[in-house]
C-alpha cells in the first residue's frame, strides 16, 4: 500500500491551489500556519469552511485577505470568555469577506449530505430565523411529503475541495484516530478531492487495527499524512481514550496574547509575522514556543480544582450572580415540574445557571443529563468553559452535533430543556447573537448562530439567562438568530419574566434595600427596552445565599463571567 507520509510543506503545495474551497478542523493549527506562509501576499481567494474560528491560526488567513468567503457556525472568541472577534468584525465592516452563517447542526448536516453524495439534508433548525432568509440560495422550507403537515428545512449539500484536519495518530496509509469529540469528521469526509491529515504520531497498521473503534477517517479518503506533534496548538487535544498518548490543554497565555494583538491591524500584523509567517517550520515553531515559555498543560480533569471559597458576604453578589442564581432556581423548578431528562446549558452565565441547577436538582435526588460536547457530564469547579477538559472527563458519552444538538436535544425521546444567553432579545423571545445595528459605529458582527439556533429550534422549552440592559432587552430584534417560539422564561439580575401570550411579563423581582416597590418597578422599567408589563401579584425574590454564591464562584474562581 502507498506510503502517504510527506512534509506539511509538500502536502500543502501539492494539494492546494488558489480559488479552492477548504475545510479546516478546529485542531488543525499547524496546517493553518503552513497554509498562510505558503500563500501569503497572493490572491488566494479561498472559501473557508470552519465550525468555529475564534482563537485559531486560520484567523491569519482572513487578516491576510487570503479568504474571500467564510462559511461557519461560530466566529466569536471563546477564551477567556465569549467576545466578538476583532478580525471578523473588521472584515465585516470593510466588506473584505463574505460571511455565510449556519447553526452547528445544520452546517454538519449539509456536510454530511455532501459526504453521502446527496443533494440536500433535512433539518428542523434555521426555520423562522434570519439565517433562513440570508441563506435562501442553499435553504428551502417544504411540506413533509409523507403527510404530517410539518414544515421541514432542506439544506443544500456542502462540499470542500480539500479538507485539512488534525488527529492523534495515523498509519502510513492515513487511517486516522481523531481526538474527542470528533466534530470535524463529516467536514473531512465531504471533501471532493481528499484530506490532508496532520497527526501527533505515526503508528503501525497493527496499532490501527487494535484501536479500530477510534478510527474515524479511513485511509482511502486521505491524500497526505504529516507528522506534527502538538499540532493543535493553541487548542487542546483530549487523549482520555488513548492511554498511550498524553493530552494537552489550551495555551491560555497564547490565546490571551492573540486576543490582545487582534484589537487593531497593526499589532495583529506584527503578531502574525512573528508567530505565523516568520515562525518557520512546525518544529521551529515549537522551539519558539519553548523559548517564550509557552507550555502544554495537561488535560487532567482534576488539576484546576480551586480551594473552597469561605466567608462570602451575601450582599456582595454581582448582577451576574443574581441572574445566575435566580436562573438556577427557575431551571430546577421547571425540570421538576416537567420531568426533563436532558439539559443543554450554553456558554457564559446561562451555562453557570444550568450548572448550579444541576446541583440544586441533585439535592432533590433528581438527576438530569447535561449535554454539550459531552453527554451526561458533571460540572467541575475551576474552569467555566463549556467543554473544559475537566467536564469532558466526566462525560458518559462524547460525540458530535448529531448526537448533542440533534438526538439528545431534539430527538424523538429527548425531553430536553435549553438554557441560553442572549446578545439581544425582544419581547417575543427572539434572540439576536449575530448583527447589532448601531447608528454611530455601523453594524457590529457578534458571534453567529453557533448551537443556539439548534437548541431554540428543537428543544421542548428554552430559558434565557442574561444581565438586563435596555439595549439588550429590545422591542424587536433586527436580526433573528434564534426564534423565540419555544422560549418560555427570561431570568435577569432584575427579576423573572414569563411568557404570557405572545409577550413577556415580569412575575418576580429582586428588592433593593431602602427602595419602595413602586421605585423598584420604575428602575426595572428603565433597563427594559419594551413596555414593561407585570403580573397582578408580584413575587419578591430572595437574594442569593452564601451556599449558592459559594457554588457559582467555585465554577468561576477568576470571575470571567460573574464579575
Amino acid at each position: 500500500m502507498k506510503n502517504k507520509v510527506v512534509s506539511l510543506t509538500q502536502a500543502i503545495k501539492e494539494n492546494i491551489t488558489p480559488g479552492m474551497t477548504l475545510y479546516i478542523g478546529l485542531e488543525a493549527g499547524a496546517a493553518a500556519r503552513e497554509l498562510a506562509r505558503t500563500f501569503w501576499g497572493t490572491k488566494a481567494d479561498f472559501t473557508l469552511i470552519m465550525n468555529m474560528i475564534g482563537g485559531h491560526h486560520a484567523l491569519s488567513l482572513i487578516h491576510g485577505r487570503l479568504v474571500k468567503k467564510l462559511i461557519f457556525a461560530t466566529c466569536a472568541d471563546i477564551f477567556p470568555r465569549p467576545y466578538p472577534n476583532p478580525v471578523i468584525q473588521r472584515a465585516f465592516k470593510e466588506k473584505t469577506i463574505e460571511l455565510e452563517n449556519w447553526s452547528m447542526l445544520s452546517l454538519i448536516q449539509s456536510l454530511q449530505a455532501g459526504a453521502l453524495n446527496l443533494p440536500y439534508a433535512v433539518t428542523r433548525s434555521i426555520i423562522g430565523s434570519s439565517l433562513a432568509q440570508e441563506n435562501s440560495d442553499s435553504f428551502k422550507i417544504a411540506k413533509d411529503p409523507f403527510g404530517t403537515r410539518e414544515k421541514i428545512g432542506l439544506i443544500k449539500a456542502l462540499n470542500s475541495d480539500i479538507s485539512i484536519i488534525h488527529g492523534w495518530a495515523s498509519d502510513h496509509q492515513g487511517n486516522l484516530i481523531m481526538a474527542a469529540p470528533p466534530r470535524d469528521s463529516w467536514g473531512a469526509k465531504a471533501s471532493r478531492n481528499g484530506i490532508i491529515v496532520t497527526v501527533e504520531k505515526l503508528v503501525s497498521e497493527d496499532f490501527i487495527r487494535e484501536h479500530s473503534l477510534l478510527v474515524k477517517i479511513p485511509g482511502s479518503l486521505v491524500n497526505a499524512v504529516c507528522v506534527a506533534p502538538k499540532g493543535a496548538h493553541p487548542q487542546n487535544l483530549n487523549a482520555q481514550n488513548l492511554p498511550e498518548f498524553e493530552g494537552y490543554g489550551l495555551d491560555k497565555k497564547f490565546l490571551k496574547d492573540l486576543r490582545k494583538a487582534s484589537i487593531n491591524k497593526e499589532t495583529l500584523e506584527q503578531w502574525v509575522q512573528n508567530w505565523v509567517i516568520k515562525a518557520g517550520t512546525h518544529e521551529e515553531y515549537l522551539d519558539k514556543l519553548e523559548l517564550h515559555n509557552h507550555g502544554f498543560p495537561s488535560d487532567s480533569s482534576r488539576e484546576n480544582s480551586p480551594a473552597p471559597i469561605e466567608n462570602i458576604d451575601e450582599n456582595s453578589a454581582t448582577p451576574s450572580e443574581h441572574a445566575i442564581i435566580a436562573g438556577a432556581r427557575e431551571i430546577r423548578d421547571l425540570v421538576l415540574k416537567n420531568n426533563y431528562k436532558t439539559m443543554f446549558a450554553g456558554i457564559g452565565i446561562s451555562g453557570l445557571a444550568g450548572w448550579c441547577a444541576y446541583y440544586l436538582l441533585k439535592e432533590q435526588d433528581y438527576h438530569i443529563d447535561l449535554i454539550a460536547g459531552g453527554i451526561g457530564y458533571q460540572p467541575c469547579p475551576g474552569d467555566p468553559l463549556l467543554i473544559s477538559p475537566a467536564n469532558m472527563a466526566t462525560a458518559k458519552m462524547i460525540s458530535d452535533s448529531f448526537d448533542v444538538h440533534g438526538v439528545s436535544a431534539g430527538g424523538i425521546n429527548s425531553s430536553c430543556l435549553g438554557v441560553l444567553g442572549a446578545g439581544q432579545m425582544d419581547k417575543e423571545g427572539n434572540i439576536n447573537s449575530t448583527i447589532i445595528k448601531t447608528s454611530s459605529k455601523g453594524d457590529i458582527y457578534l458571534a453567529g448562530a453557533g448551537g443556539g439556533n439548534d437548541i431554540a429550534s428543537v428543544t421542548r422549552e428554552v430559558v434565557i439567562v442574561a444581565v438586563q440592559r435596555a439595549n439588550r432587552l429590545v422591542e424587536k430584534v433586527s436580526y433573528i438568530t434564534c426564534p423565540g417560539k419555544r422560549v418560555g422564561t427570561l431570568v435577569t439580575n432584575e427579576g423573572v419574566y414569563i411568557k404570557n401570550g405572545p409577550n413577556f411579563v415580569l412575575k418576580g423581582y429582586f428588592p433593593t434595600p431602602g427602595s419602595s416597590f413602586e421605585k423598584r418597578i420604575h428602575d426595572i422599567k428603565e433597563t427594559c427596552g419594551w413596555e414593561l408589563q407585570t403580573l397582578p401579584e408580584m413575587e419578591e425574590l430572595k437574594s442569593p445565599t452564601q451556599k449558592e454564591l459559594n457554588l457559582v464562584r467555585s465554577f468561576d474562581p477568576e470571575k470571567l463571567f460573574i464579575k
